[in-house]
């Protein structure tokens, strides 16, 4: 079985608990993030460092996570310092995903139909021709996108906003790795949890040199933190409801049996730049979807709420959507010279 962490809230007082189905153990420390801190001091496993704090008091789950409780569920990870949390992911990773879009992969491309091609699905190709190099090799590098700090991070329970300025949101179901920096610059994978990394897509699908900006949106992790997960091949699903009742819903599936780059690539390929490798820091690193609802013609409405759940990664992670009617207005800069 694998060891899962949850952080938690009450009136100002946090806690970091085990999960012991159906209830969550109390450890006697308050952030995944100093318990990690800890487990690297002392040369042990975070799973090994989470046994050690356990007490011998337990809250029951279900209230918590259906939102009846004083007890509030938290992301699984964050920074006392949100700006030291960088959120970011790994797109065109999927094998079905692009299956959906295009069959490209079935037979050896000519130049004439590569050339063809969207810049995304080449890119795609060029995953699939080197984004599982043998270990201890270097393949080719995926595609990598920014979607804000910390403060962009919502816990399971919490509204993932479409903001005024924005065309759309939509869900994006899957997994996020989760790291932090050793005091020696080193990369440190703290686990994996369930992930709603939230996009924009009507504003991307415009251009798709807009996919920068349609990323910069609020995503959701949670509501567990899986320390050893199994990634090999992971079968989910993902359901919109509105109005109380089911609108969509899919079976997916992700890991590395699933995707054309592998984990080891893909942490590579992020880690390779120093300005990640800053001790003390937190990254979050969502690894691609499957699939999206957007793609099957869904637009999500204010008060819908997403459901995603991966077998293995513990309870399913609930956001509703949230849109901003507000008027959007003009950001004034003022001079300071």
């Amino acid at each position: 079985m694998s060891t899962r962490l949850i952080q938690l809230k009450n009136t100002g007082r946090r806690r970091v608990a085990l999960v012991e189905e159906p209830h969550l153990r109390l450890l006697d420390t308050d952030s995944i993030y100093s318990l990690a801190e800890s487990a690297i001091r002392s040369g042990i496993r975070l799973s090994e460092a989470a046994k050690r704090s356990a007490t011998a008091d337990t809250l029951d789950y279900g209230p918590i996570h259906n939102g009846n409780s004083e007890w509030k569920i938290l992301s699984p990870i964050d920074h006392p310092e949100p700006a030291r949390c960088l959120i970011s992911g790994t797109g065109l990773t999927h094998l079905g995903s692009a299956r959906d879009r295009q069959a490209m992969h079935a037979h050896a491309l000519t130049v004439e139909e590569f050339e063809k091609l969207t810049d995304s699905m080449k890119m795609f190709r060029w995953g699939v021709d080197g984004g599982r190099p043998a270990s201890g090799r270097i393949g080719t590098p995926p595609e990598w996108f920014y979607k804000g700090t910390g403060s962009m991070l919502r816990a399971h329970g919490e509204p993932l906003e479409i903001p005024s300025y924005a065309q759309d949101g939509g869900e994006e179901a899957e997994i996020a790795a989760i790291y932090i920096i050793s005091p020696d610059g080193s990369p440190r994978r703290v686990g994996m949890a369930i992930g709603n990394e939230f996009s924009d897509h009507c504003f991307e699908k415009e251009n798709y040199l807009n996919l920068a900006a349609s990323k910069l949106r609020t995503c959701a992790i949670g509501p567990e933190l899986v320390l050893d997960p199994d990634f090999e091949s992971v079968p989910g699903e993902v359901t919109i409801h509105r109005n109380g009742r089911p609108l969509w819903t899919k079976q997916i599936r992700t890991g590395e049996a699933e995707m054309c780059h592998s984990l080891q690539n893909i942490e590579h390929h992020h880690f390779k730049f120093e300005a990640h490798r800053n001790p003390g820091d937190i990254h979050v690193h969502f690894l691609g979807a499957d699939c999206l609802s957007f793609g099957e013609g869904v637009r999500l409405a204010d008060g819908d709420v997403m459901h995603i759940k991966f077998e293995g990664f513990g309870r399913p992670l609930r956001n509703p959507v949230r849109v901003d009617r507000i008027e959007p207005g003009l950001v004034s800069v003022s001079p300071l010279g």
